[in-house]
């Protein structure tokens, strides 16, 4: 298990016994997921490949949900407060975790089957002068102040940190204590920004009786160009294909940097040594050929959104370079040609004899005028919704666009346009 976290660039620290312990036996171990969206994002693939990794091991992931903990907020990497959830949010948002998780780890496993936690269970009755006197008695003040994410909020005199965000290291720990004695649990696993965390839960289960327990953490991922993973100009990249479409999860990892995508074939995928050292020979030798990008973006899509979401992008970025739009639909033309110039068309001025398509061409900005427009067609370097063009004298009618919504019209092998019919 940590050989296999170090090869793939997954092992940023462990505590001292945590390889023996794999070694002796069977090994239950732990990442929680702070429920503060309905979706999981690209920057959860880290930990998620932990418990992966793990269970592929032989031993037994629990994905254990913030449930209790989301209603505060872990102020680990934050610089400043977080908005509270409310508990109806937090009890919708760990649903759609659980859901999500479904795609990566085996539930019904025999041999070691993955489980679903959720933290609410056991916070929500918890009483403030049972826990103070149970828990918070084993926890020192002057330690808690050392923790790293404490230290940086204290540093601002003008956000500073709550008493709220402050006591999360107690709950964590906490947690980590009840699924030590629920389920034999004695591993937690995280981010490095987690460390304090965990070291403070293996303390408590120590120090309340429980089994010996083990820390191991993962990087902080960024890119090549020093930014953290996940980020984009367009914003968060999730999981969940109503935020994120496939086709544009797809073209996350197919725009993957050629100094990160090797990286990213062992972080993200179950690819083995030889397929990862082939493809990464593919990038020194034939860099233009994107080989491990489009690999990379294929073993991604299939797992999160299936054979069938792979197809769909793999066919929507076909398209952007001059294939067929056979087979998509209004909503897939929306998302495809999201970005591409765009204008709106009365739909009355489709009705009746129709509309010539040099004017629609011209009067919408496409040529710079009808001429250039009925020479472009003559050339055959016009199509419209996928088909070539044949004359110059075409006529658009109302029957025209797909599905009544859109006309795809293309200039030259790249050049696209789309009117949206209204």
């Amino acid at each position: 298990m940590i050989e296999e976290l170090r090869w793939r660039g997954l092992l940023a620290d462990a505590s001292e016994h945590a390889a023996a312990a794999f070694a002796a036996g069977q090994v239950t171990g732990y990442i929680g997921f702070d429920p503060t969206a309905s979706s999981l994002h690209v920057g959860s693939l880290v930990p998620i490949m932990g418990l992966v990794h793990l269970q592929r091991a032989g031993h037994c992931p629990i994905a254990l949900v913030g449930g209790g903990t989301g209603l505060i907020g872990d102020p680990s990497g934050k610089a400043s407060e977080r908005a509270l959830l409310d508990r109806a949010q937090a009890e919708e948002n760990a649903a759609g975790i659980h859901r999500q998780l479904s795609s990566f780890l085996d539930f019904e496993s025999r041999t070691a089957p993955a489980r679903m936690a959720n933290n609410l269970d056991w916070l929500d009755g918890l009483g403030l002068v049972d826990f103070l006197r149970d828990v918070g008695k084993h926890f020192s003040v002057n330690a808690m102040l050392r923790k790293e994410s404490v230290r940086r909020r204290l540093a601002d005199e003008e956000s500073g940190i709550s008493f709220t965000e402050f006591s999360y290291q107690l709950l964590q720990a906490y947690d980590f204590r009840e699924l030590n004695r629920r389920y034999g649990c004695t591993l937690q696993m995280g981010g490095s920004d987690q460390w304090g965390n965990i070291t403070a839960g293996i303390d408590l289960v120590r120090r309340m009786g429980g089994s010996r327990c083990h820390g191991v953490v993962f990087p902080l991922v960024e890119s090549a160009g020093g930014v953290k993973f996940g980020k984009t100009e367009e914003g968060t990249v999730w999981l969940d294909p109503e935020r994120t479409s496939p086709y544009r999860f797809y073209q996350f990892w197919v725009n993957t940097d050629d100094g990160d995508v090797v990286a990213y074939l062992r972080m993200f995928t179950l690819l083995g040594r030889a397929e990862v050292d082939e493809l990464a020979g593919a990038v020194a030798e034939r860099p233009h050929r994107r080989e491990a990008q489009r690999r990379l973006a294929a073993e991604m899509t299939r797992t999160v959104h299936g054979a069938d979401g792979l197809e769909r992008a793999e066919r929507a970025s076909r398209v952007l370079f001059g294939g067929s739009l056979e087979g998509l639909g209004a909503e897939d033309i929306a998302e495809i040609f999201a970005d591409v110039p765009s204008t709106v068309l009365a739909r009355s001025a489709l009705e009746g004899e129709g509309m010539e398509l040099a004017a629609l061409m011209c009067d919408h900005g496409m040529t710079a005028s009808r001429s250039d427009a009925r020479r472009l067609m003559k050339g055959g370097g016009v199509y419209l919704n996928g088909e070539r063009v044949m004359g110059s004298g075409v006529v658009v009618g109302a029957d025209d666009p797909i599905e009544g919504r859109f006309l795809v019209v293309r200039a030259g092998k790249k050049r696209y346009f789309v009117v949206e019919v209204k």
